[in-house]
């Protein structure tokens, strides 16, 4: 594969594929194996990974790219295959999480912006050279009837900048993740103010990226998309919420972007799968539009595992399903029968 920027971005998000989102923190992976009832240890991070990255049909037909938290990146299989060549080996592409997370601002309340930028430069080179060739940094947006601020946008799309400017002068393509939260109080959090605020924070960020020189073709996008809080009374089909997240990125978003691959926020599986297809599904656009899903492509198998190694092949199978159903969903083809097949 060319180790230009330009066409590791254009390959995490070709042809349906999408982007794994393994990158779970430890204190976030305790949480999901809580859930499950799964001690959370070193060996079994390992054990629950490996089974994802050996699952041959997802990662060979579906996954173009998969995020890795840090200890990840350095592990290696029960049989001492680093992840990383098994990942390259399924033809996708290994990343890693670099930002050190979201600290609240001082004066804003209730907003945050993201930190990580000393001595990422020298975190990116040891990346570079254990094989990452993509990384990913997250923006969290509060959102409600006062929140954010410019302020708070700015702030976050000038770390966001100066992050993607790093990853290409190492020869990493940047995922660039403004996140605006589903979980905003239900009373102000509607589809129109989710509009509203996302598109104020998208025009933002690459009004920053332009001036950090960042080039676009050698950068993904992972926005959420442009839905209703969670809690709000008011919820909206499949083609409600690609009406709007569209009508944002078409103003917000050049064309010369590789690939926009969308997070989950907390939406179900099937909720995911259903709003990326309506996005696809049709439309004449000029950059794929594909899935960065962390719960959305893992749940189930989570749950099919189990933390026994007996369940391993019922957990591959269960991930081979949701990533096959977010690939058709990336070429507008699925349909909601075929979760069932």
């Amino acid at each position: 594969m060319s180790e230009r920027v330009e066409d590791i971005a254009e390959a995490m998000v070709q042809n349906g594929q999408g982007i794994l989102a393994a990158d779970e923190s430890t204190g976030t992976v305790k949480k999901r194996f809580d859930s499950i009832g799964v001690d959370n240890t070193e060996e079994n991070r390992q054990a629950y990974r490996e089974l994802l990255f050996r699952t041959a049909d997802a990662m060979n037909n579906s996954i173009g790219g998969v995020i890795l938290f840090e200890e990840t990146l350095f592990q290696k299989a029960a049989d001492g295959t680093p992840f990383v060549d098994l990942i390259r080996k399924a033809g996708a592409v290994p990343g890693i999480k670099v930002d050190m997370g979201a600290k609240s601002m001082p004066l804003l309340a209730g907003e945050t912006v993201t930190e990580g930028l000393d001595g990422l430069r020298e975190r990116l080179a040891k990346y570079y050279e254990a094989g990452a060739r993509f990384a990913k940094w997250r923006a969290v947006i509060a959102i409600d009837d006062v929140r954010p601020t410019v302020g708070g946008i700015k702030a976050n799309a000038h770390a966001l900048a100066r992050y993607a400017a790093l990853c290409q002068e190492a020869g990493i393509v940047p995922i660039v993740e403004p996140e605006v939260q589903m979980d905003a109080d239900p009373a102000t959090h509607t589809i129109e103010r989710c509009h509203e605020v996302t598109d104020a924070v998208l025009h933002t960020v690459f009004n920053e990226l332009h001036q950090q020189n960042v080039k676009l073709e050698g950068m993904v996008l992972k926005p959420n998309m442009v839905v209703p809080g969670s809690k709000c009374v008011t919820q909206c089909p499949p083609e409600v919420v690609a009406h709007h997240t569209l009508s944002v990125l078409r103003r917000a978003v050049p064309a010369a972007v590789a690939g926009i691959a969308f997070l989950s926020g907390g939406q179900s599986e099937l909720e995911a799968t259903a709003n990326l297809n309506a996005m696809n599904s049709g439309k004449n656009l000029p950059w794929p539009l594909t899935f960065s899903y962390g719960r959305a492509l893992q749940a189930s198998a989570l749950s099919a595992w189990g933390g026994a190694a007996g369940n391993v092949g019922a957990a591959q199978a269960a991930f081979t399903q949701r990533a096959k159903m977010n690939s058709l969903a990336a070429k507008g083809e699925w349909k909601e029968e075929l979760e069932t097949a």
